[in-house]
């Protein structure tokens, strides 16, 4: 009987499928703010924003040929056209002209500790998702503390350059929730592998002008550019859009909520950037919220998936044959 009740309060606390995955590419992610500064030390902020992607494209032509994946038909080419505009476009460039502005990566974790809830808000117009409302009680508990917590150690004082911050929250917010909905079509590899390769007419001619005009690089600048172009681009986006497939973009984006947490670690670590000693207590109560969101339920409108299946099945096999 006591083993019986034991294995009842784990599955009462076990986490959904692809918490996991989301965790991951959350880990891969919180590193793509100190590294962008990085290469800003030798690079121009439009290499950067735009390079990583033109960079990450040749990965995902090499990656697709690999998988032998199946051409996306229909419909999945406008998801995948809004993909690009938030992952491939949206984020990259504009975080990375706020932080060119003069925001700083500790300041800048404060926007992106605000990224579940716009995540959660397109999952509901873009998924067909209906968080609880206890969902979207610890979804704002969470981002209210990220927020409290920034401000109160002096990295959150709010610049003009937070305009970009917000731009590019609301852009990842849309690529997230639109990329976590097309996984549930084909892997989440090949979702960022394809919006990578429809932009790259525009991205690779952009990325060698661009660095035909620029000079001498450090190492630092180039691992900077080496991190956020084949991992933050490319790589962290297999296990996050496995995750959000898995456990449904609402549920999975709160996992981000630690990212800011994480950002400042490095950040403190990396470049001397200021970072309280309330961070634990911090990272205490977040995880918290995290836990809470992840048990929360998250319902799916009926509509969301019989008007993908009709299209879906016959090409998809047609595809694989």
């Amino acid at each position: 009987m006591r083993n019986q009740d034991n294995a009842t309060r784990w599955s009462a606390v076990a986490l959904p499928p692809g918490f996991g995955a989301a965790a991951l590419g959350v880990l891969a992610f919180s590193f793509t703010l100190p590294a962008t500064e990085f290469a800003l030390r030798d690079f121009g902020p439009y290499l950067i924003g735009i390079g990583r992607a033109g960079i990450a494209a040749v990965l995902a032509a090499v990656a697709l040929r690999l998988m032998r994946a199946p051409w996306p038909h229909g419909r999945q080419w406008a998801s995948l056209g809004v993909v690009a505009l938030g992952i491939v476009f949206g984020f990259p460039l504009l975080s990375t002209l706020a932080l060119d502005h003069g925001s700083s990566s500790s300041h800048a974790a404060v926007v992106v500790g605000l990224l579940p809830v716009a995540t959660a808000v397109f999952a509901v117009v873009r998924a067909g998702e209906r968080p609880s409302p206890a969902f979207w009680a610890a979804s704002l508990a969470g981002a209210a503390l990220i927020v409290a917590f920034t401000l109160r150690n002096g990295v959150g004082r709010f610049a003009p350059a937070d305009a970009l911050l917000l731009g590019a929250m609301l852009t990842a917010g849309l690529g997230y929730a639109e990329g976590g909905r097309l996984a549930r079509e084909m892997p989440g590899p090949q979702v960022v592998s394809w919006a990578l390769v429809l932009v790259a007419p525009i991205t690779i001619p952009v990325t060698v002008t661009l660095f035909a005009a620029t000079g001498h690089s450090s190492g630092a600048a180039v691992a900077g550019l080496a991190y956020v172009s084949g991992v933050s681009m490319f790589l962290g986006f297999f296990a996050w859009y496995a995750g959000l497939s898995k456990a449904g973009v609402a549920r999975a984006s709160q996992v981000q909520l630690a990212q800011p947490l994480l950002t400042l670690l490095w950040s403190w670590l990396l470049l001397g950037e200021h970072a309280g000693a309330g961070t634990v207590v911090a990272a205490a109560g977040v995880l918290v919220c995290v836990l809470i969101a992840q048990r929360a339920r998250v319902s799916r409108t009926a509509p969301a998936r019989p008007a993908a299946t009709p299209e879906v099945a016959s090409p998809g096999a047609a595809g694989k044959g």
